[in-house]
């Protein structure tokens, strides 16, 4: 890739080729199983989006299953973003707080972060564009990529929304009333994931990325940010499994329609 604020930097010792330049793939991880390489997925998207927010696994079971993840609180009460096995939950006063391990989440993604590639940013770039570029790394549009941007920002934005109350509204209209963040040259690191086509109305088709202050004080779910320099790092990941609430409104939602219309308002 022509691209100079993409130089590629050695993890491993396997290699796919990008255009002229070469990318690194991992060693596979010295205690590496298939729980390992699996995104493990809570609910629905397509259920949350129809207003299914009562939390039905707790985050030590979510723990279990992932160091690194994105996600919401029980009752949609804030973002949630695990890094480094540390998971917190950012509420609508923009506070990152560390989530205790008996609370439930009705909706998470999460995995074991063992990365693949590692590119460095060494000039500024829009979100956009990096994201863009990403995608021309992939070796196919039909797996899961777990995606960590660690780096520094001119300016990230990003939104929260506070906890809801029986009747549920849908997710669509909630956001219409979100809380928005704008964090003017920080550090920090955006989590998140990369989903293919094949499962959409499971997760998020194409990227969704939290992000979290270095201090681990602020953050949110990511709506724009510019980086100024840093890294990205990338794991493939072929695998998913995914838990269904057991009760509640998700056994009564129906999930049959075409959602994307609500999808597309939520992510903006």
């Amino acid at each position: 890739m022509a691209d100079t604020f993409l130089r590629y930097t050695a993890v491993a010792v396997a290699m796919f080729v990008v255009g002229a330049s070469v990318a690194l793939l991992a060693a596979p991880h010295p205690e590496s199983s298939a729980d390992r390489e699996t995104v493990f997925l809570v609910s629905t998207i397509d259920a949350l989006l129809q207003g299914a927010y009562d939390g039905s696994v707790s985050f030590d079971e979510l723990a279990a299953h992932g160091d690194t993840g994105i996600g919401c609180g029980d009752r949609l009460d804030g973002e949630l973003i695990g890094l480094d096995g540390e998971w917190y939950l950012i509420r609508t006063d923009g506070r990152a707080y560390p989530v205790a391990g008996s609370a439930t989440t009705p909706f998470a993604a999460a995995t074991f972060f063992d990365p693949d590639v590692a590119v460095a940013i060494d000039e500024p770039v829009n979100l956009t564009a990096l994201l863009g570029r990403l995608e021309t790394m992939f070796p196919s549009e039909n797996l899961f990529y777990a995606v960590r941007l660690d780096g520094t920002f001119p300016r990230v934005v990003t939104r929260s929304v506070p906890a809801q109350e029986k009747p549920y509204p849908r997710l669509a209209d909630v956001v219409a009333n979100q809380t928005v963040f704008e964090f003017e040259n920080v550090t920090g690191t955006a989590v998140g994931f990369w989903t293919p086509a094949l499962a959409k109305g499971i997760n998020v088709p194409g990227y969704h990325l939290h992000f979290i202050t270095s201090d681990r004080t602020a953050g949110g779910h990511l709506l724009d940010m510019t980086v100024a320099e840093g890294s990205v790092q990338l794991d493939t990941t072929a695998n998913f499994t995914m838990v269904l609430p057991s009760r509640g409104d998700f056994l009564k939602v129906d999930l049959s329609g075409d959602l994307s219309g609500d999808l597309e308002r939520v992510e903006k």
